[in-house]
């Protein structure tokens, strides 16, 4: 790989005004199509063949009651009045709701057909259906519903909004994701000492994204793609796309350094570096495109398309990089640099005292390491996950939601969708409905809802407990087991609680799956590369440590609510249903990264003939520096999508935030040295029945007579 990958960075060094050009025509081109093909996304997670879809499916086609925006407009009375006394300004708000532009049809929750007041009569809702999907309702018709509850404010009514009609569109490039952006550059910039080198790595890596994140705008065009899918391909490609760069950046400034002219450096770091950028892309991808083995199509797209973005941001390292470097030249480096005779870049103290003291104290290291991270994974155990979504902390919603539970009950805000099919459907299920109201945790069972066809009949449960409660989710399970043997037809059990109870399910049973495919792809891979068998145990058991403390942590403050306030965290609750997988997956990729970039250097000096002691320092005091850059820019990126993310994203990024922290500064840094240390010799021990597989030299070790062939000639511009 690295004679490949060196031929590729001096044929790039030779072409670099077309490899720019040529990439910024990919930017360009793949705008003009967003623009021209892109679509909306979708707020809709739900599994295709699970009872719950199935469900929901059969409901559009016999009620034609499919899934389209719609708003919940709760009116209550005043103090000590009812809303009867309100008819006018209850008949002028629904009036202002139907003549609203996009508005399909509002109720009244007064009208004597079909009420939708309370036994107190204080507490109604008028049901405002809207023409578009869930996450298609534009600001302005927002705006304009905004305006009609005012009017009817004024009458004297309190009046909230809630529903799927006022959920927003997730977007990117918040100030709060800026600010990240903004430390990453300084941590470039202090790493490099030069604001032209960063900017120039910020801006490649931006490039990346834009395209990744436009290409996946294209994508809406043509299939339905979740919300939250642009962000995550946004997120992680920007903190990859500016780690990649940095790796090659920072090996061509070392070759600089030791004196190579341009040509030579750039193909060198592509070699070298750029070898160790495509492996460690190939490991986030794997674990990326293994999500697919869970067979929800909606977290497929989110790995297919994160992934995508993956390999754009590995093209980029490894040819716009090398070429705009090619272009800087030797101003890439400082001007003390550029003054100064070539010399090898000298070790840092901090740096080398680090390394020399985890090797020297390896067992207190390992054993702290392990320990600390064991207490803070303890919360795991207590981990709940859920689908439903709370609201804003004082959003109108949010107040909205707690005058429907005060006036109808808790279990208002979830209520559980029964489907009843067969001849003869309206009377089974109201027979099938008498044993279904002495279930516990039921408050209410809503007389059946006929078909015109009579082959179908819908009855709505309303639980006694919230909606992301465990005994809402049990109620499921009950439902299920007592309309397994519906005499004349067949049941089925939906809503959003049964949606999300059926994600879960499916997710816990893919989880175990995932892991062993995607950890045992990545072992493969990783043996390859280190030649050994013991390096890639040590590293995927160092990630396991990972994983543990960034989801501990995360039950901690999201579950928990320990220091909710320092992430902006609305409201405490379970977790949201894709985290823990999402997170593994994203995690194992990036854990890899780091695994590859500094024991590769390691292996490096073992292959050269240091002992096992001095191997591990000489590789951790050249690898180290850009490490600790590389994670606290990741960490940057990952930590600005937390104060103010959608709530889908919030806890991934801090998840992936801490655990990009916790495996680059006590596992990849002390846990692994420790180890290493501990191992000897050993660590780099290759069964002779293994020896036969083939060598990547991600280390570049194959290079010296290609380089040395190569300085003998002249290079062509």
């Amino acid at each position: 790989m690295a004679k490949l990958l060196y031929k590729l960075g001096m044929g790039t060094y030779r072409r670099r005004l077309p490899v720019v050009l040529i990439w910024l025509l990919v930017l360009i081109g793949s705008g003009v199509g967003a623009f021209t093909l892109g679509g909306e996304t979708s707020n809709s997670m739900s599994i295709p063949g699970q009872e719950s879809t199935t469900a929901l499916e059969r409901i559009q086609e016999k009620f034609g009651s499919g899934e389209t925006a719609s708003a919940k407009v709760v009116v209550q009375a005043p103090d000590g009045q009812k809303l009867p006394q309100h008819v006018k300004a209850i008949t002028d708000l629904v009036a202002d709701e139907s003549a609203l532009k996009g508005v399909r049809s509002a109720t009244n929750p007064l009208d004597p057909a079909a009420p939708s007041v309370n036994r107190d009569l204080d507490v109604g809702y008028s049901t405002v259906t809207y023409d578009v999907k869930p996450g298609e309702v534009t600001a302005e018709q927002r705006a304009e519903l905004t305006k009609a509850v005012d009017k009817a404010r004024a009458a004297g009514l309190t009046v909230e909004v809630t529903g799927t009609a006022m959920q927003e569109t997730p977007h990117v490039g918040g100030p709060t994701e800026a600010i990240g952006v903004v430390l990453a550059l300084v941590v470039l910039a202090l790493t490099y000492g030069s604001l032209v080198t960063a900017g120039m790595n910020l801006l490649s890596a931006g490039i990346g994204v834009g395209i990744g994140t436009l290409g996946i705008t294209i994508a809406t065009g043509f299939m339905d793609l979740q919300s939250t899918t642009p962000i995550l391909a946004s997120m992680l490609g920007l903190a990859v796309g500016i780690d990649y760069a940095l790796f090659i950046i920072n090996r061509y400034r070392q070759e600089l350094r030791r004196g190579s002219d341009v040509g030579h450096a750039v193909a060198t770091a592509v070699g070298t570096a750029g070898s160790a950028v495509v492996t460690a892309g190939l490991t986030v991808v794997i674990a990326l495109v293994g999500l697919a083995i869970a067979g929800i199509p909606f977290l497929t797209q989110m790995g297919v398309s994160a992934a995508a973005t993956i390999v754009v941001s590995v093209l980029i390292a490894i040819t716009l990089v090398p070429a705009v470097l090619s272009l800087l030249g030797r101003r890439v480096l400082t001007r003390k640099e550029r003054a100064a005779e070539a010399s090898e870049p000298k070790d840092r103290g901090v740096i080398r005292g680090w390394g020399g003291a985890v090797t020297r104290n390896r067992v207190v290291a390992l054993l702290l390491s392990v320990v600390a991270l064991g207490i803070v994974a303890i919360p795991v155990a207590s981990m709940d996950t859920t689908l439903i979504q709370k609201p804003p902390t004082g959003s109108t919603q949010e107040r909205a939601d707690q005058i429907l539970a005060k006036g109808f009950g808790e279990g208002f805000n979830g209520p559980i969708i029964v489907l009843f099919e067969g001849d003869g459907a309206a009377a089974t299920a109201t027979e099938a409905s008498k044993p279904i109201e002495k279930l516990s945790d039921v408050a209410m069972v809503t007389p059946a809802q006929p078909s015109q066809d009579g082959k179908s009949a819908l009855v709505t449960v309303i639980p006694k407990s919230g909606p992301d409660t465990v005994e809402t989710e049990k109620l499921v399970a009950d439902l299920r087991a007592e309309l397994s043997d519906v005499e004349g037809g067949k049941a089925y059990v939906t809503g959003a609680t049964a949606v999300s109870v059926d994600v879960a399910t499916s997710l816990d049973k893919a989880l175990p799956i995932y892991l062993a495919v995607v950890v045992g792809l990545a072992l493969v891979l990783l043996i390859l590369v280190f030649r050994s068998l013991l390096v890639p145990l040590v590293g995927v058991l160092g990630f396991l440590l990972t994983i543990g403390a960034s989801l501990g942590a995360t039950v901690a403050v999201f579950q928990w609510g320990w220091l909710a306030g320092a992430v902006n965290l609305d409201s405490t609750g379970p977790l949201i249903s894709l985290t823990p997988i999402l997170v593994i997956g994203i995690l194992f990729g990036l854990a890899m990264d780091y695994q590859i970039f500094l024991v590769s250097r390691m292996h490096e000096a073992h292959h050269r003939g240091a002992k096992p002691i001095e191997a591990i320092t000489t590789g951790f005091r050249q690898a180290a520096p850009v490490v600790v850059a590389a994670a606290l820019i990741m960490f940057s990126v990952f930590a600005g999508f937390v104060p103010a993310g959608e709530a889908t994203v919030k806890s991934i990024a801090f998840a992936l935030a801490v655990g990009i922290f916790v495996d680059a500064f006590v596992v990849r840094m002390v846990l692994v040295p420790a180890a290493l240390a501990l191992l000897g010799e050993r660590a780099w021990w290759l069964p002779k029945f293994l020896r036969w597989l083939p060598e990547l030299d991600v280390e570049g070790t194959a290079l010296d007579e290609i380089e040395k062939k190569d300085k003998q000639e002249p290079v062509s511009v």
